[in-house]
């Protein structure tokens, strides 16, 4: 990271900022072209193994790229405020970000896909939500088991 002065290492404010990106951009690879999808998702921590819930539709260009490549990358931000300087060069821009890399793979197993959806809602609206097999079976899901990734802030 060049700016290792933004790099956040703190855990506890590393999830408070995962706590407020609401919007989790995913970067796949199309045969050499770069396919960027911005996706609600959920998250969830085993011993700070992160992983990452997301859902889609059946049919795609996204699905289409994760059955034949499932690395991807992703990004997400919050906390944006501009701060305004006297002349263009001393404006800034406050903010807080993750990035990463991971490997998707497909839930299909309908208890397992609950439990994923249960994990979206809860992190985009922090209700608990019932799930049945009905309501998971027509939509995909998939899971990010992230591999690598930094968090920066600017205050």
């Amino acid at each position: 990271m060049r700016r290792a002065d933004r790099e956040v290492t703190d855990f506890n404010r590393i999830i408070g900022i995962l706590d407020q990106c609401k919007v989790c951009r995913v970067g796949l690879n199309d045969d050499g072209e770069v396919y960027i999808v911005p996706m609600n998702f959920g998250y969830s921590l085993e011993d700070e193994n992160l992983t990452l819930y997301f859902h889609c539709a059946k049919e795609g260009r996204r699905m289409d790229i994760l059955k034949t490549n499932s690395v991807v990358g992703f990004e997400m931000d919050c906390n944006h405020n501009l701060v305004e300087g006297d002349v263009a060069c001393r404006y800034s821009f406050k903010y807080a970000s993750i990035i990463g890399t991971g490997d998707a793979c497909f839930i299909e197993d309908s208890n397992e896909k609950m439990k994923g959806f249960h994990i979206i809602m809860k992190h985009q609206t922090g209700l608990d939500f019932e799930f049945n097999e009905q309501m998971v079976a027509p939509v995909t899901m998939f899971k990010v088991k992230v591999r690598n990734y930094c968090c920066k802030e600017q205050k």
